[in-house]
């Protein structure tokens, strides 16, 4: 017989805090990535923005 396996007391954590966690530890490369990306996107918007007028 396979002997159940006994329930986690824990609950496993929500990736929104693994997330964060991990966002904490890197410190500033993951706000820097977070920049380029918000400028690369605005940067396309305007640039769609620019070829559609």
């Amino acid at each position: 017989m396979s002997n159940p396996i006994p329930p986690n007391p824990e609950p496993k954590p929500s990736y929104v805090k693994l997330a964060m966690r991990n966002m904490v530890s890197k410190g500033g490369v993951s706000l820097q990535h977070f920049f380029l990306t918000a400028i690369g996107i605005l940067g396309f918007l305007i640039g769609v923005s620019y070829l559609t007028r």
